[in-house]
């Protein structure tokens, strides 16, 4: 296809779309066939594009680079491009133009959260300097299932640094290689973490869909706060195997999207048995198949649904006061009538007794012990290892030593805690043990699983913002789903440090679905009826200042053989 003079490659420098070749271009379609708008297309929608021929997956590659390219100086969303992406795209335009086609995520493209492990030209960090450069034996699990599936693995997104891990005093969506990701809904948002930087780019259009990793909210949160759909597998359903730990009897890795299909589409894929995470080996289901999780997107799926609420997790007088209070009343007076009149049946005041009693340090007894030990276990796999870092004192050591990594200003508390005041606890003390199988007592019997049995319950609800704990420890999955935004007028308050927006008009929140382990199918089903009803993301929009202006019919036929540049 021919490019109008006016609008000629003079205008590309060096490959990137300028302001003025993205103002001069206004084709939205080919011979009458409408291009997709990436903010909010569909896989199906892509497979569409792709199977017409109206665009090629090399397209699609140029265009999200683009994109990201447009934002990115402000949002920080994405860490580092893989330089090898359009020639992978180009590989698999010619495997579908003889008629191969791996599956559904065949050359659509997906950026990996940046403690997902590649064998490849680009680094997994989880945000420090101290893993800068170190080289991997081979590809994580999970990026090897999405090659073989045909995704293209455009690049890492930032996060949280070490997922969380590492400062009393620092804030969401922060890593010293990364910077600080930015939420779009209102001005200087807080991101949620830590996969910050996954579900913004995610919510924005900046690649199909994104994984993230979750410990303890991790996923969802953010995804929540980003107006997007995240899927927090069951722990053992996808594999941890080189991902950066954090805790191993609580990491998880899984799909964050715009659309609850599309989440379910990349769950099939990276759901499974792996050799290498031996947690992965308790999957129930017959020879490890997983179930069709794309299947599972019923419109009816709430019909004749017996749904708990345990109020007291999340509904107290100083709560429903206080700077939460719009989440409650959308809860009560929005998403309660939808499921009700979608079949359901809602059982409140599900109480779970053991939320209210959980000692205060239990938690941070069971990270520690897990981080201490899972974190020399990944960093005796490096190949490369130029910091020549080994355990967690020596990160510790680098952190504090290094520049770059803004030590003292942002702590090392976390880290401090472990080696200090727990004097190097592991996962295999008694204090260690003690303090998990609390906790899977709190959480069980005396929280989820013990009101789904007691309520003869298919799953539970709540708002996001309070929903991840409980599954946490006991590693069960949790869907979260659009519910609303906070409405004109709402106060605006300031996370923790004082440098980011946590609550103000327009900022979103979510509706999570829980359920016992391996009830993925059950929940996934229930947050498709829900989103099908409601349509939440198509109403709460980023601010426009953060929606990036490049689109399919700025790059289709303009970029053939060649890349958009890189400018992170």
């Amino acid at each position: 296809m021919k490019v109008s003079l006016l609008c000629s490659l003079s205008a590309i420098t060096f490959g990137l779309l300028t302001s003025a070749q993205s103002s001069c271009n206004t084709r939205t379609s080919i011979n009458g066939t409408p291009f997709p708008s990436l903010l909010d297309v569909t896989a199906e929608e892509l497979t569409t594009g792709l199977e017409s021929g109206l665009f090629t997956s090399a397209d699609l590659v140029n265009a999200y680079i683009a994109r990201i390219n447009d934002v990115n100086s402000t949002l920080r969303a994405v860490t580092q491009l893989n330089p090898d992406a359009l020639a992978i795209a180009q590989r698999l335009d010619a495997e579908r133009a003889k008629g191969t086609v791996r599956g559904p995520l065949h050359g659509l493209p997906i950026l990996i959260k940046n403690n997902i492990g590649t064998n490849d030209s680009m680094d997994n960090t989880a945000g420090s300097y101290s893993l800068a450069g170190a080289k991997l034996p081979r590809d994580s699990t999970l990026a090897a299932k999405l090659t073989k599936a045909g995704a293209v693995i455009l690049g890492k997104a930032n996060l949280s640094q070490w997922a969380n891990f590492r400062s009393d005093n620092s804030s969401n969506g922060w890593s010293a290689i990364g910077g600080q990701v930015v939420g779009a809904y209102f001005p200087d948002q807080d991101p949620s973490g830590s996969s910050s930087g996954s579900a913004v780019s995610s919510s924005l259009g900046l690649a199909f869909a994104t994984l993230g990793s979750e410990t303890d909210g991790s996923i969802i949160s953010p995804s929540a706060i980003n107006n997007v759909v995240g899927i927090k597998p069951t722990v053992g359903l996808t594999s941890r195997d080189l991902v950066i730990p954090l805790s191993e009897h609580q990491d998880t890795v899984g799909p964050i999207a715009r659309t609850v299909k599309d989440a379910a589409y990349v769950l099939n894929v990276i759901a499974g048995y792996s050799p290498y995470d031996n947690y992965t080996s308790a999957i129930p289901f017959q020879n490890y198949t997983i179930p069709d999780y794309v299947a599972a997107c019923n419109f009816s799926a709430l019909r004749g649904k017996r749904i708990g609420i345990p109020r007291n997790v999340f509904d107290t007088p100083r709560i429903r006061q206080g700077r939460y209070g719009a989440i409650l009343n959308s809860f009560d007076n929005y998403a309660l009538p939808v499921l009700r009149a979608a079949g359901a049946t809602i059982i409140d005041n599900t109480t779970w007794p053991g939320y209210d009693i959980e000692p205060a340090n239990r938690t941070s007894v069971v990270f520690d012990g897990d981080f201490i030990s899972d974190l020399p276990k990944y960093l005796a796999q490096l190949t490369y290892n130029p910091q020549n870092v080994h355990n967690l004192e020596d990160v510790r050591n680098f952190t504090q030593t290094f520049p770059l990594e803004d030590y003292p200003d942002r702590d090392t508390a976390v880290w401090d805690q472990a080696l200090d005041y727990f004097d190097g606890l592991n996962n295999t003390t008694p204090q260690f043990w003690g303090n998990y199988t609390l906790g899977l007592e709190l959480a069980g019997p005396q929280g989820l699983t013990g009101s789904i049995k007691n309520h003869s319950l298919d799953a539970l609800i709540m708002p996001t913002f309070f929903a991840s704990h409980f599954p946490a420890i006991l590693g069960t999955p949790v869907v979260t789903v659009p519910m609303g935004s906070y409405p004109a007028g709402t106060n605006v308050t300031q996370n923790a440090r004082g440098d980011l927006n946590a609550t103000g008009p327009g900022i979103p929140f979510g509706l999570a679905f829980m359920a016992g382990k391996w009830s993925e199918e059950t929940l996934i089903g229930m947050a498709y009826a829900f989103e099908q009803r409601t349509h939440v993301r198509g109403k709460v929009g980023p601010l426009a200042q953060n929606v990036p202006v490049t689109e399919l019919g700025e790059v289709v036929g303009m970029s053939r053989g060649r890349g958009m540049e890189v400018k992170l």
